[in-house]
């Protein structure tokens, strides 16, 4: 049994940890913190970080978005899955409705926990929203490193489409030593 001081501390950190918003989370901050440090200071365009992931990736650096502006969403939609299907990545056009439904649940909740079954159970893991990135980790991973847990998979999501065309272009990288 513990004496009433030590059951009132032990009452207001408990109702520190409530009144965090639910999908709360320091991976997002770091993440943007890590991204922050390695972004150097001259220039944008598209630089490989430590982990083998692109930083400052834009659509521009994969498709000529003023070309295909003239095109329909279906004939941007073939080059997409075209250009994708002879590359060894996750790739997709989502469809602008269905892209702001997963936007808005992942304001509400910008960490997941995603169980992936195995022969022998399941591996956990967690996802956790960065602007549009989506970054993918193993629940043993944030156990056992924490908050320096690398990111082992990034889907990147351009909504620069998504007004004028009804679709959003995505496109992944892994890092190839976990995954």
């Amino acid at each position: 049994r513990s004496s009433p001081e030590v059951f009132e501390s032990r009452m207001e950190k408990r109702n520190e940890v409530k009144k965090q918003p639910v999908g709360s989370s320091k991976q997002g901050e770091f993440i943007k913190c890590m991204e922050e440090k390695a972004r150097p200071a001259e220039g944008l365009g598209t630089k490989t970080a430590k982990g083998g992931f692109t930083k400052d990736k834009t659509l521009d650096s994969i498709l000529n978005v003023e070309m295909v502006r003239e095109k329909s969403a279906e004939e941007i939609k073939q080059i997409w899955n075209q250009y994708f299907s002879a590359k060894d990545t996750v790739y997709a056009v989502i469809p602008a409705e269905k892209f702001d439904l997963i936007w808005k649940r992942a304001q509400k909740c910008p960490s997941f926990l995603y169980a992936l079954p195995r022969k022998e159970g399941y591996e956990f893991f967690v996802g956790q929203w960065s602007g549009p990135e989506l970054h993918f980790t193993s629940l043993i991973n944030i156990q056992t490193q924490g908050e320096a847990a690398p990111s082992q998979l990034v889907l990147y999501h351009y909504p620069e489409l998504q007004k004028e065309k009804g679709i959003v272009l995505m496109t992944a990288e892994r890092d190839s030593k976990f995954l």
